[in-house]
């Protein structure tokens, strides 16, 4: 299968601003504020991707990936493979093009995720969390039919997303670095590759959970490499079992560091929006804030990318109560 694989080539800037121009009516230029927490951390700016019409950045990717189908494949219907958000999205862009959706999602996704992609009108195939993780290397499931829109390793999907990194350019021109979080790589390479383009001293950093940090673990080692002590965690929008060598050779020119923070440094982004600028992030979108309060990425002006805030209410107050003090 991997020998009739599209090359891997960069994302250009006309690509880019082309995408931009094609997702216009399907996505929104989201927010850039600055999070006031005192001198005594640093400067962060925080891209309110949650306020996306799906709650997640995914929209931007897979706005752009259904409208670049040819009729002939997009008319047969599509389907991609998510935790939920990359779901939701193509879910919203195939019924604005008029066409069906599957997603075979992973049977631990969050209620709400699993009810909005319903209300979208997709058809859900609920599997393990191995299962399709294997699915997205093969491309393929029983019972998934139509066009496949890969959730990450996909050139337009990325482009889509590389549009944020216009965005966060021109809202926030003296940043110094960006965090995102990294779980295919999507998001990373997508907003790496504009902003590289641009402004390549702009440090762009990963971050991934403990539970999950296999970009790390490749970063350290020089190759892609699979993270044997996987584990699940509420963070399920991010982290993932192992990074796929074709999003590897994708990320290594972009991406300048990763960095792991803990589930309880998770724990305490998610709150800390919540309380100073009463918003709701998902784990995942939680992680790039986590990273830049250890002081790793420097002292700013940082932006950090809420890239979601898909979450269960009962689970987000649950988890911001138990953090201690």
């Amino acid at each position: 299968m991997a020998t009739t694989l599209e090359a891997i080539r960069p994302i250009t800037l006309s690509e880019i601003r082309e995408a931009r121009e094609r997702i216009k009516g399907t996505i929104v230029h989201t927010p850039l504020i600055r999070l006031e927490l005192g001198p005594d951390y640093p400067e962060i700016r925080l891209k309110l991707e949650n306020l996306q019409p799906i709650n997640a950045y995914k929209l931007r990717g897979a706005a752009n990936a259904v409208a670049m189908l040819p009729e002939s494949e997009r008319a047969r219907g599509v389907w991609t493979i998510s935790a939920g958000n990359a779901g939701q999205g193509v879910a919203y862009a195939a019924r604005k093009a008029g066409v069906p959706c599957t997603v075979v999602v992973i049977e631990t996704a969050p209620a709400s995720k699993v009810a909005r992609m319903k209300a979208l009108g997709a058809k859900l195939i609920p599997v393990p969390y191995e299962v399709a993780w294997k699915a997205l290397d093969d491309r393929a499931f029983p019972g998934a039919d139509g066009a496949f829109v890969h959730p990450f390793d996909d050139h337009n999907f990325i482009a889509g997303h590389a549009t944020m990194g216009l965005e966060i350019l021109e809202d926030a021109p003296d940043a110094v670095a960006v965090i995102g979080g990294v779980g295919g790589g999507g998001l990373i390479v997508g907003v790496g590759s504009a902003i590289k383009a641009l402004r390549p001293e702009i440090k762009i950093w990963g971050v991934e959970p403990e539970t999950a940090a296999p970009a790390a673990l490749s970063f350290a080692a020089g190759s892609p490499q699979i993270f044997k002590d996987w584990k699940s965690s509420f963070v399920d929008g991010a982290g993932g079992q192992s990074v796929f060598p074709r999003m590897w050779e994708r990320m290594k020119p972009l991406v300048d560091g990763y960095l792991v923070v803990s589930l309880e440094e998770t724990k305490r982004a998610m709150r800390l929006m919540a309380e100073k600028a009463r918003i709701i992030s998902e784990g995942a979108g939680a992680l790039p804030l986590a990273a830049a309060l250890t002081g790793k990425a420097g002292q700013g002006p940082i932006v950090a990318i809420v890239s979601g805030g898909n979450i269960d209410l009962k689970k987000f107050c649950e988890l911001v109560g138990s953090v201690t003090a």
